[in-house]
Formats: C-alpha cells, sequence, structure tokens
C-alpha cells in the first residue's frame, strides 16, 4: 500500500514479540523499508511463558523475520535515554545503510512502581518513566533529525504517545505526565523541521495487548488475583468499553506508522492521532 523502497527506518523498544515496535518494523519492512530495531536486554523472565518455549530471542528474531521478508535489517541494544548510546545507534546506522530516512521513537519504561496513587509514588519512579519516554524521545529525535536537516530530502519522525497523553487517570500520574509532554513536543518540534520538510506525527494508542499490557496487570492486580488473572480481566473489561468492540494489537497501530512513515502522509505534521478503537476520539 505505501512504497517505502529504498528508504532506511529505525524503530525503538522492538524486541518485544508482542509489541507495538515489533508490529512496526514488520510492516515498515513490508511497506519496502530496510530497518534498524533496538531495544534494551532484557531478562527471559520478564517473557510470557509461551515466547519462551517458543524460542523468542527478542531483536534477533526480529531481524529474522525482517530479512525473511527480503529487507535488509539490525538489531542494536541501545538505551535510548543515554546519549552516548543514541549517538553510537545512529552512527552504526548511518556506517551500515548511510541515511536515515524514519525514526519511530517507541520505547517507553516498564510499568511498575510508578502505577501507584500519588502519595505512593517515589521519586526515582516518578524519574525513570520521564527518563526513557520524554528523555528518550528527545535525545533521538535530536540525532536523526540533525542528521536529517543535514542531508536534506526530508524525513519522518513518528512518536508513540497514549490516549493517556490526552487524559488523565489514576495511578497513572507519571506515565501520564510523560505521554502528555510527548504531545507537546511533537508539535513544537514539528513547526522547527517542517522547513527541512521533516514531518513530526505522533500515534496515541490506547489499551494494547503486549508485554506492557502484562506489567501493568501485575502492578494493579488486587490481593488474591494473578497478574494473568488481572490481565485477562482488565482486557476483557477494556474490551467492553471500546466502541468498535476490542482492544489493539500492534498490528492496528503499524498501519498508522506506516501511513504516517510514508509519503502519503507528506501534508501532516503536528497531530497526534488517537488509535483507539473510538475510546478517544479527540
Amino acid at each position: 500500500m505505501y512504497d517505502l523502497s529504498g528508504k532506511v527506518a529505525i524503530v525503538t523498544g522492538a524486541g518485544g514479540r508482542h509489541g507495538i515496535g515489533r508490529a512496526i518494523a514488520i510492516r515498515l519492512a513490508e511497506e519496502g523499508a530496510d530497518v534498524v530495531v533496538t531495544d534494551i536486554q532484557r531478562s527471559t523472565d520478564t517473557m510470557r511463558p509461551e515466547d519462551r518455549q517458543a524460542g523468542w530471542q527478542g531483536l534477533d528474531s526480529v531481524v529474522s523475520e525482517i530479512e525473511a521478508l527480503g529487507r535488509q535489517a539490525m538489531g542494536l541494544f541501545s538505551d535510548v535515554s543515554d546519549r552516548t548510546q543514541v549517538a553510537d545507534m545512529v552512527s552504526q546506522t548511518l556506517d551500515r545503510f548511510g541515511h536515515i530516512d524514519i525514526l519511530v521513537n517507541n520505547a517507553g519504561s516498564q510499568p511498575g512502581r510508578d502505577r501507584v496513587l500519588l502519595v505512593d509514588l517515589e521519586e526515582d519512579a516518578f524519574d525513570e518513566v520521564m527518563r526513557v519516554n520524554v528523555k528518550g524521545t528527545y535525545l533521538c529525535s535530536r540525532a536523526v533529525a540533525t542528521h536529517m536537516i543535514e542531508r536534506g530530502g526530508g524525513g519522518k519522525i513518528v512518536i508513540i504517545s497514549s490516549g493517556a497523553g490526552k487524559r488523565g487517570r489514576a495511578r497513572f500520574a507519571a506515565y501520564c505526565s510523560s505521554k502528555f509532554a510527548l504531545i507537546g513536543f511533537t508539535q513544537s518540534i514539528a513547526q522547527e523541521l517542517a522547513e527541512y520538510k521533516i514531518n513530526v506525527n505522533a500515534i496515541c494508542p490506547g489499551l494494547v495487548d503486549t508485554e506492557r499490557a502484562d506489567f501493568i496487570a501485575a502492578a494493579l492486580a488486587p490481593e488474591g488475583q494473578s497478574a494473568e488473572e488481572h490481565r485477562v480481566l482488565m482486557l476483557r473489561e477494556r474490551s467492553e468499553s471500546v466502541p468498535l468492540g476490542r482492544v489493539a494489537d500492534g498490528a492496528d497501530i503499524a498501519r498508522t506508522a506506516a501511513f504516517l512513515s510514508s509519503a502519503e502522509s507528506d501534508y501532516l505534521t503536528g497531530l497526534s492521532i488517537s488509535v483507539s478503537g473510538g475510546s478517544e476520539m479527540n
């Protein structure tokens, strides 16, 4: 549908089997792009049991999937909140592919200690959310935009915000703060980069059935209920509240990301698009 032939994309936070990042990376490759996927090193303990049994290898598995589509791929371990590691990510991408056309800022902090009431929210937990979600997006966007400006020819920056960036929720103070910040960041840099033909847009998913949902369920499960039981209940209740009748999967978000990465979106910038089945309509 979208011709991304000859384009090179970086997708951060792309190592999860059920994650938005992996889905976006695969979709961009299907549209013809070569893709660099990044993530931090994660313990297999954070995987779903069926993923461990299937032999899921994180970034290595995603790279293999992209290469099976006939595209080139590279996996890099990179902490997006570390300026040196971000610079190395960009440098290695340019050494391998020569240019960067698309950046998808998807990496996010792991939910858990931040999903508490304000009076119980520890400073370091708040800082961790802001460090990854906001600072990480800033560092990656700055590094890639600098290259795009120097190279000329424009580019696409896609930022994964959230419906929680448009409406606050109890126990989500840190997360909502970070996602509201990303919408403002999107609008600000969209204005700055427009003269260079660099489009910047955000996607605001509702609840998506990813590994993050597992962590959220573990953090919010009441006493006497397992994380998996709470995850199933949470997804069922959320599905019932979504006008289109289900929670999203990664492919739903990837379709919008592919559009925003393509020439079809050349006259769109500074938008924050809700992809939530109608649960958020602004």
